[in-house]
This record gives structure tokens, sequence and C-alpha cells, in this order.
């Protein structure tokens, strides 16, 4: 026998990791399994390339770090290139430097859904 590794969990267990309390269910695995996928989409290759990760760098150099938008610097995974025309709708512009713009988080979620109509500002507000 031996302890549930739940930190703080004083239960003992047979074999296992967790105890039934602490254990994760199927269906709570599927789900985070389904929410990681939302960023795993069909461009995940594409975004892993050098050739991406070229242009991307270049964009970034070319605009000295600020978001086009509002000027404000970013820097790291902060720093978001956005394609004026989606990559879905035409492929052959997808590394096309004049394709390309840098955006900070908040830019890129108001420019990606300004044709839907669904933008939540207050999500970026500082609390």
């Amino acid at each position: 026998m031996k302890y549930c590794d739940f930190n703080g969990c004083g239960t003992k267990i047979n074999r296992g990791t967790y105890c039934e309390e602490h254990k994760r269910s199927r269906k709570s695995m599927l789900q985070k399994r389904k929410k990681r996928n939302i960023y795993h989409h069909e461009n995940k290759q594409f975004y892993n390339s050098k050739q991406w990760k070229d242009i991307r760098s270049f964009v970034y150099q070319r605009e000295r770090g600020c978001c086009q938008k509002c000027k404000r610097f970013v820097f790291g995974k902060q720093a978001h290139v956005h394609h004026v025309i989606p990559v879905k709708e035409d492929p052959t512009l997808r590394l096309e430097p004049n394709n390309l713009m840098l955006l900070c988080p908040k830019c890129h979620t108001e420019e990606e859904n300004k044709e839907k109509g669904k933008v939540f500002p207050s999500y970026f507000e500082k609390r």
C-alpha cells in the first residue's frame, strides 16, 4: 500500500497513482484534449516551418517590435504576426511580407474578429 500522490491527500491505495477522489475521469481527459486541439489546426506544420519563422522574424524587425495599430512595443509570444488576407483564402500569400502585419494580442483579436463583429474588449482591460 502507498499514499495517493495528490498533494496533501492521506488516502492509502493498493495500486495506481491517485485515490478514487483524485483520479482523473476519462471524460475530463477527453475534454482537456479537445480544448488543446483548438490550437492545433491544419496549418500547424506551416507555422512550425523555417520559412515561416524567418518571415516572422523579418516582419518583427521591419516593424521594430511595435504593433502596427496601437504602436505598443511587443516581444516574444506577445508579438503576433497577422495575415491580412487569411491563408485559407489565398495560400499563395502566406509568406508574402506585404500580407503580414505585426500586432499585439489585443489588436490581433480585434483584427481577426473585425468582419465577424465579435470583439470582446473587456477581456483585455486591466483589473
